[in-house]
């Protein structure tokens, strides 16, 4: 390579802000694609293509209909987890776990926008597989396997039309003697096989790890030391770990993996993002940052330049602006859940999102009528115009920013002993309460949420000037840290719901629009 192909190159860290864990990449042709964990959100498995590893889009979600993901019945943070995705002769495959449905399936598309085929499942592996194409036609599932301390990577072949298996298990990496050896990789680059996970779980301790072999079972020598991690660091990028391995179109290698900017407190309602650094080889290991700092918010190096297409003047991952709802909703928009037929629709009164309450609230898992997107900012703010006049008890609509079950606050109108009242409303650990409760008449009303650091504080106006506060919620009870009965692996998401709190809602909620400022 020429020297003089060699420029200083810019970009800023994360690469996907918000919350986009367990980040899998592929190059296919001109373009990088991406995948994300999802969770408990439909459509599941957001996919994001870039000209340059830097500029992204999303341009769909792998998992976007019943037949391929049914979450009925599962609570916030199970679902999918740790997808990978790989391309093999004009074809991607998308593996991934279902941890409380189907369990372990992989699915196809030619075309990575969609459609993608139905789940082809997989018979054995705990969560976190990936697959491999070896030269020789070979095609390996690698898995995470047992729990805590004893997790452990297997490996089988398998036949990539049926997803049968063409070999017994076999226990092929046992990491680093820490907890959690999760996310495993198979690679082969210049004639090795590479095994790599991450370890430690994915808080403080997370990491990445390595080893090399001559055969895809190993035995695979380990490299001492983590290729990736801040856990002894003072930094604002910590947790990182669970690492994807690419080449780019001038053969240097990069990694895409996880990480999370903790506030002075510790926290981060933004939750595991993604984030990109060069992998630098040096006697045939690779390395990323142990400990070095040099994963930055701002990232400076020198590197070979890719084209980068005229469009591709900003990051279109991060949409902020005014959504009309004049068009089918944007791929960044989610459910929580299968969204129940007929509860939302922009069709029903054209230029309008309007909802329909289910039975379930907030704070139940079951069928919510909740639609939002994630928060990518600690500091900005969402506003909604809203139509709705309740005309039973218990009909409720709103703009809401959720973390789970246990934790959201909202805004709205609701009827209750045939009142229409403006209220708002903080769940803390899994206890609402009212903090604003006040009777109106009227049929419009405007929203909105300010997200800073520390709080979250929630408004309302009757005609978009004069804004009356409601209530101000801590960040840190909406933060993944501040879980109480199960572990979160989220982060913030904003936006609209309504329900009908133990009965169906037959009264539309209607929204204008819907404004992301930073």
């Amino acid at each position: 390579m020429s020297q003089l192909q060699v420029q200083q190159i810019r970009y800023a860290n994360p690469i996907l802000p918000g919350f986009y864990p367990d980040p899998s990449i592929v190059k296919a042709e001109d373009y990088f694609y991406l995948v994300c964990s999802s969770f408990e959100y439909f459509p599941g498995v957001p996919i994001f293509r870039s000209p340059d590893l830097i500029h992204w889009e999303q341009i769909g979600n792998v998992l976007d209909r019943m037949s391929q993901l049914d979450l009925t019945g599962q609570k916030s943070s199970d679902g999918i987890y740790a997808p990978a995705l790989r391309y093999h002769e004009g074809t991607f495959y998308m593996i991934t776990t279902d941890v409380r449905g189907i369990g372990n399936f992989y699915v196809t598309a030619t075309n990575p926008a969609g459609p993608w085929s139905d789940p082809i499942r997989i018979p054995y592996g705990g969560i976190d597989p990936s697959l491999f194409f070896d030269d020789d036609g070979k095609v390996y599932v690698t898995a995470q396997q047992g729990a805590d301390y004893d997790s452990h990577a297997i490996q089988y072949e398998i036949d990539i039309t049926t997803g049968k298996a063409l070999s017994e298990p076999q226990v092929v990496w046992h990491g680093d003697g820490g907890p959690w050896t999760e996310g495993p990789h198979l690679y082969k680059i210049n004639g090795m096989y590479y095994m790599m996970s991450a370890s430690g779980g994915t808080a403080k301790e997370h990491r990445e790890i390595i080893g090399r072999s001559e055969h895809p079972y190993g035995p695979f020598e380990r490299y001492p030391e983590p290729i990736l991690t801040h856990r002894h660091l003072d930094h604002p990028i910590q947790y990182l770990g669970h690492a994807d391995l690419v080449e780019d179109h001038h053969g240097e290698w990069w990694a895409v993996f996880l990480g999370v900017r903790l506030t002075e407190d510790g926290y981060s309602v933004l939750g595991r993002e993604t984030f990109l650094a060069p992998v630098v080889w040096n006697e045939g290991w690779p390395h990323i940052d142990n400990n070095e700092g040099t994963v930055s918010l701002d990232m400076t190096i020198q590197r070979t330049p890719m084209s980068v297409p005229s469009q591709a003047d900003g990051n279109a991952a991060i949409v902020a602006g005014r959504d009309d709802f004049n068009e089918e909703l944007g791929p960044q928009w989610m459910f929580v859940r299968n969204p129940s037929e007929g509860a939302s629709s922009i069709t029903d009164n054209p230029g309008t999102l309007t909802l329909y309450g289910q039975e379930a609230n907030l704070s139940d898992v079951g069928q919510i009528t909740f639609i939002g997107r994630r928060q990518q900012h600690l500091q900005a703010s969402y506003t909604t115009s809203m139509t709705f006049v309740p005309t039973a008890d218990g009909e409720e609509a709103g703009m809401c920013i959720r973390r789970d079950e246990d934790a959201h606050y909202e805004l709205g109108v609701k009827r209750s002993e045939g009142r229409n009242l403006i209220f708002a409303r903080l769940t803390v650990r899994g206890e609402s309460k009212i903090v604003y409760e006040n009777e109106t008449e009227a049929e419009q009303l405007f929203l909105r949420i300010e997200s800073t650091e520390t709080d979250y504080k929630l408004s309302c106006s009757l005609d978009e000037q004069d804004w009356i506060s409601l209530g101000t919620g801590s960040a840190r009870a909406i933060s993944p840290e501040d879980f109480v009965h199960k572990m979160c692996f989220t982060g913030a998401v904003v936006g609209l719901y309504a329900t009908g709190n133990g009965q169906a809602s037959h009264t539309p909620a209607r929204f204008d629009w819907f404004d992301y400022e930073i």
